[in-house]
């Protein structure tokens, strides 16, 4: 990797952790830089605007990483209802980025990005079309070898299980505790357990 391209990728590295803990409103490209420690006109060689980086953190950054936890063991899936527990249970308890106190990087900038910026809107709902598009997928053929009932409609499953992912990392982060998370758990296993 080329000296410039590995100081663009170590601003978007930082840049998002920043974003992840503060929200991309109240970080300041000061900030980013501070962090980088790049100077300002190394920020703007590869960044006309903080939106610009906030578009290539999403695409570069939030995209691959959602395709590692969350579209390919979807894909990957060989029963659905025990793959989606422990792909949620996962995310939820044991994955070594995500905080309770943060909740989704997703779902943060979504709440705090899409009201008012179209690009944002159109990357982010890329992002979420994508996984929700593969939960279906995978439901129908968890329809066609006999693990899911017939009558299971695939974008019901997928929003419920979107919705509910979002929703509860919002309880997380509310109370920065767990418990909110294990009761969603127990639930989110029933629910799966009848979609058999």
């Amino acid at each position: 990797m080329s000296k410039a391209a590995n100081t663009r990728l170590t601003i978007l590295q930082k840049g998002f952790e920043l974003i992840y803990t503060k929200g991309y409103q109240t970080t300041s490209i000061d900030e980013i830089i501070a962090t980088t420690q790049v100077t300002k006109g190394a920020f703007y060689y590869h960044f006309k605007t903080k939106d610009e980086m906030g578009i290539a953190i999403i695409e570069e950054i939030l995209k691959p990483t959602m395709q590692e936890h969350f579209i390919k063991p979807t894909e990957a899936s060989k029963n659905p209802t025990e793959d989606f527990y422990n792909m949620i249970s996962y995310l939820l308890l044991e994955d070594p980025f995500l905080q309770v106190k943060y909740g989704c990087p997703v779902g943060n900038l979504t709440q705090e990005m899409t009201p008012w910026n179209d690009k944002f809107s159109e990357s982010l709902a890329e992002l979420v079309n994508l996984w929700k598009e593969t939960i279906i997928k995978t439901i129908e053929k968890g329809k066609e070898s006999g693990l899911i009932r017939k009558d299971v409609i695939g974008e019901q499953v997928a929003f419920f299980i979107l919705s509910g992912y979002w929703g509860i990392r919002n309880f997380g982060k509310l109370q920065n505790d767990i418990s909110a998370y294990l009761v969603y758990l127990k639930e989110l296993r029933s629910y799966l357990n009848g979609l058999r």
